[in-house]
């Protein structure tokens, strides 16, 4: 059975910018339920007074007490939650021999980039899997398939985040596992790097199209042709990435 795209609950993390708040606009027009977390209480007021329908919950994913606390409020609150959207995301780059503070960067990458949606799964499938058209999306990266050389542990955790992606998919008989391979998106994030950058709204509508279809896993735009030419050359395929 095809995606519905209306009448659900959806829980968006970083939904309040760039490709988080995207969804949250996309799914919100399509008359869904969206719930939106965020680290800045302030950032989050201002997508909540532009629009009033969403629901907001100020979270450091990279703390397991908050995590406990957002399980507990979806729990308490909105037990028909059916789509969880693991988006948040920070990326560092540096280089091993160079970098100073690698311990706290490692640690704080890797806690939100790929345990925090490991464990929100494992906190909140046993409600998602309660409801009918259920669903997570994780958005990993095609730097999890080629990975960029100053960004190492980003590129492990989202080369993760796929790898998990692909047998959680494999372990779900009701819930279904969709995973956003991203090109380079227009984003905070990657302010002042690289150039051909896509919006985060043309991510989405190419997203929707594949949710909507079952089609589990959504290469945009670039990446399509960056994994065809992973798989006949690597080497070509680090070169393009890494030039």
């Amino acid at each position: 059975m095809k995606m519905i795209l209306s009448k659900n609950k959806i829980l968006i993390t970083g939904g309040n910018k760039g490709i988080g708040l995207a969804l949250a606009k996309k799914f919100l027009s399509l008359d869904n339920e969206v719930i939106i977390t965020g680290r800045n209480k302030t950032d989050l007021a201002k997508v909540k007074e532009q629009f009033p329908a969403v629901f907001t919950f100020q979270c450091d994913l990279s703390d397991m007490a908050d995590l406990d606390k957002l399980s507990l409020y979806i729990e308490n609150e909105h037990s028909d939650l059916n789509v969880l959207i693991n988006n948040a995301g920070i990326q560092y780059n540096y280089t091993f021999p160079e970098e100073k503070q690698l311990i706290a960067k490692i640690d704080y990458e890797t806690k939100v980039n790929f345990l925090a949606p490991v464990k929100l799964v494992v906190l909140l499938l046993p409600i998602i899997s309660l409801n009918l058209n259920s669903a997570i999306v994780n958005v990993s990266s095609a730097l999890g398939i080629v990975p960029k050389v100053n960004a190492s542990i980003y590129c492990a955790n989202k080369a993760g985040i796929h790898s998990f992606s692909q047998t959680l998919r494999m372990q779900l008989s009701k819930t279904k596992v969709f995973e956003i391979l991203p090109s380079l998106v227009d984003t905070a994030m990657t302010k002042g790097r690289g150039k051909g950058k896509i919006s985060p709204e043309t991510l989405v509508e190419e997203f929707i199209t594949s949710f909507k279809k079952n089609r589990y896993e959504t290469s945009i735009g670039k990446v399509k042709m960056l994994r065809f030419l992973h798989r006949i050359s690597p080497a070509l395929a680090s070169k393009i990435i890494n030039k």
